[in-house]
């Protein structure tokens, strides 16, 4: 980091691996050496001197520690040369980075929903244009999506049960639109054995129910969220929540899910959303964070991106390892991402 126009610089911590640093031996020299930044790139050099890690772990709030900048050249000119500044070192700690394998054998639990999506855009499920047509080999885009993803994620969960949501339907026997119902038609228990589980309770409930609209997407965030939230009173890394959305397009509550996600972001939750179909996915690639940080109607920016969108399109024709893979791939960041920012580490770790 360059700090321009001061004499007295506060550089901002940073991390930087032991190995790189040392080679992981904290007994080692290190030289540091300071320069006076010029924008031509020929910057003059102030001084160096050399520590270790162990000796700039002596370093504590209340004990800076003081290290002379030294310019050898004027040191030898200058009789009385005392140093060309001193880089004051206020805190250096040794911290253990965890990975998300660390997290799942620590006993972290991976808590899975799938929420699919009912809304009339999708096509009447008897009609062999529907997406949601179940075609003679018994599939069809939305079945290939949640073995895809499932079949991955079960493995992650010990008792591999699993609500399954879905959205943008009428429901008998009052035909009220719902954005928030259990697909087994069973409210108190919306739990699903298995993928297979999932899949038997897609296709049972299909006939049952009529595709309507719109397509709100924020009450089924802030359903999971509800209990991501119940799980940060544990002071352990015991649970991760994941919500499978599975969508045909355009999202009707931008603003209240943007709003949910970013709330969400707070939370241990990762969001997933394959877009199955051929519609315009402008909006779910807006909540997928990658290339900007995702804000609420408020302002409110989102702590992390917790948002990975697929478009199903891109593979069609793929094995079903390679969706499960771009769907997955900002999972296991996300999962460390959470636990190191809550300062968690895995349940059964040992001490840094």
């Amino acid at each position: 980091q360059v700090i321009k126009y001061t004499l007295d610089p506060i550089w901002k911590p940073f991390t930087v691996p032991l190995v790189s640093l040392c080679d992981g031996d904290v007994e080692k020299l290190i030289k540091v050496m300071c320069y006076d930044y010029d924008s031509d790139g020929g910057h003059d050099f102030i001084g160096e001197f050399q520590t270790s890690v162990a000796k700039m772990c002596e370093a504590q709030d209340a004990f800076p520690l003081e290290l002379e900048c030294i310019n050898p050249k004027k040191q030898k000119k200058k009789k009385n040369y005392k140093n060309s500044g001193i880089i004051i070192v206020k805190s250096c700690k040794i911290t253990r980075d965890f990975s998300f394998l660390d997290y799942i054998l620590g006993g972290c639990q991976l808590m899975f929903t799938v929420g699919i999506d009912f809304t009339a855009s999708n096509g009447n499920p008897r009609d062999p244009s529907s997406l949601h047509y179940i075609n003679p080999m018994g599939t069809n885009e939305y079945l290939s999506a949640i073995w895809a993803v499932g079949q991955i994620i079960q493995d992650y969960d010990s008792d591999k049960m699993f609500p399954a949501l879905g959205f943008g339907a009428q429901l008998p026997p009052d035909w009220k639109v719902s954005h928030e119902f259990a697909i087994n038609f069973n409210p108190t228990n919306p739990f699903c054995s298995g993928v297979e589980g999932i899949v038997q309770a897609y296709s049972a409930c299909l006939p049952h129910i009529r595709f309507y609209g719109p397509t709100n997407f924020s009450p089924i965030v802030n359903h999971v969220a509800r209990f991501a939230a119940q799980a940060t009173q544990q002071e352990a890394a015991s649970q991760y929540f994941i919500l499978l959305i599975i969508t045909d397009g355009v999202i009707s509550d931008m603003d209240e899910t943007r709003h949910a996600v970013v709330q969400a972001s707070k939370l241990p939750m990762s969001i997933i959303i394959v877009g199955v179909g051929n519609a315009d996915f402008a909006a779910m690639e807006f909540l997928d964070g990658d290339s900007r940080v995702l804000r609420s109607y408020t302002g409110e920016e989102a702590v992390r991106d917790i948002v990975q969108f697929v478009p199903f399109r891109d593979f069609r024709n793929a094995p079903k390892e390679t969706l499960a893979k771009a769907v997955l791939a900002e999972l296991p960041q996300q999962v460390v991402q959470y636990f190191k920012h809550q300062n968690l580490p895995p349940i059964n770790s040992e001490p840094a």
